[in-house]
């Protein structure tokens, strides 16, 4: 989704209606002597109708830039037997039918598409949650590369809420298109934290590379810079969003951590190399770190760069992949899951300690069961 839909769609109508008003200059007008009644032309707010004789119908072509709508198809306006367009009785405005404009199963699908995007933002939101607790209640987990996860996983779940929040609104066209001040600071809001997320995404990689290619290394040092880069460099970035959004490829921490992900695989495989094993066991080692690195540093993302054109072949098969993929964050909205599976659920360490706690629970509850039946045992031979 185009997190500026509604700035983009407003200066389509502003260059529609500017395109009108030239047009209207140069359609010949009807002379005094006419007395043939006709409706005078005008832009109705999405399209220009020009000047039409008395009980016809104006077709004008629907306009693209509303989502829904198939521009290949005709918008009608009725020009009424005294000469003035047709107005609606439940308004009492003029009316324009764009109800032929709708490609209901193109609606369906998008409308489909988008409850993707919600169930996978919601199923990697539990995922992350979870994890997050799993992190916080272990002492044994406290280390400078899982505080890097608990604040990779933190911008995730800000991040998830803030866009399930976002689908779930921009259907309510009220707040759409009143553009209300709170509005805008949603929006503002939505961008600091997706670009946290991206710039946490490198910090990953930063720290990973830092700790490989470096001997020692100062870990509280590297945290305060990665808390600046994590959270107050989009902070920056955001402030200026205008320019940055110009000026800045949004993905140019991706093309870093692609660097990173090439030099920390280079490494590993040296180091693995360094162990007498098998060639097809390193093999697997190095291609098992490079997929597990993948979804870490957000290199997955770069996998699908490219948007077919609305109605463009290939379109609905790229929107339901990236739909499902997204959302899971296997590519964004399921990536969260991924993350929370491959750093946390599937974490050796942490099923360890999971496995030690439980056992640790079960021995305990055998104890006070075990005690309470002597206790009854022993009331019972008094």
């Amino acid at each position: 989704m185009n997190s500026s839909l509604e700035s983009d769609i407003l200066h389509d109508i502003n260059l529609a209606e500017e395109q009108c008003r030239i047009q209207l200059k140069q359609v010949i007008t009807r002379t005094e002597s006419n007395e043939t009644a006709f409706c005078h032309g005008t832009f109705d707010g999405w399209s220009c109708w020009n000047d039409t004789p008395a009980n016809q119908v104006a077709y004008a072509k629907c306009p693209a830039f509303i989502t829904g709508f198939d521009p290949n198809r005709f918008a009608q306006k009725h020009c009424l037997a005294d000469g003035t367009w047709f107005r609606h009785p439940d308004t009492n405005t003029t009316w324009s039918n764009y109800t032929s404009c709708v490609d209901v199963e193109d609606l369906k699908f998008r409308q489909k598409i988008i409850n993707y995007y919600i169930t996978g933002y919601s199923v990697s939101l539990v995922a992350l949650v979870i994890s997050m607790v799993i992190f916080f209640y272990f002492k044994a987990l406290r280390c400078c590369r899982i505080t890097i996860h608990k604040n990779l996983f933190l911008s995730f779940i800000i991040n998830n809420s803030f866009w399930i929040s976002w689908y779930t609104t921009t259907n309510k066209s009220e707040m759409f298109w009143a553009n209300e001040a709170g509005c805008q600071i949603f929006h503002v809001l939505l961008q600091y934290f997706l670009t946290c997320n991206y710039f946490w995404m490198f910090c990953e990689g930063l720290y990973l590379h830092t700790i490989l290619v470096i001997a020692f290394v100062n870990e509280t040092v590297i945290m305060r810079w990665l808390y600046i880069i994590g959270w107050l460099v989009p902070a920056i970035f955001t402030t200026f969003y205008g320019v940055i959004r110009s000026y800045f490829p949004a993905h140019t921490e991706l093309y870093v951590n692609l660097i990173f992900l090439i030099n920390i695989v280079s490494v590993l495989v040296t180091k693995i190399r360094d162990v007498n094993s098998s060639d097809i066991n390193q093999t697997k080692k190095a291609v098992r770190a490079t997929l597990i690195l993948i979804p870490l540093l957000g290199l997955h993302f770069l996998m699908m760069p490219f948007r077919p054109d609305p109605g463009a072949p290939g379109e609905d098969v790229y929107q339901t992949v990236s739909a499902i993929v997204t959302s899971l964050q296997l590519i964004k909205p399921f990536q969260g899951l991924s993350v929370s599976c491959l750093f946390c659920f599937f974490n050796g360490e942490v099923i360890t300690l999971i496995s030690r706690k439980w056992n640790q629970t079960r021995v305990l509850n055998n104890r006070s069961y075990s005690m309470a039946a002597t206790t009854v045992s022993v009331r019972n031979d008094k």
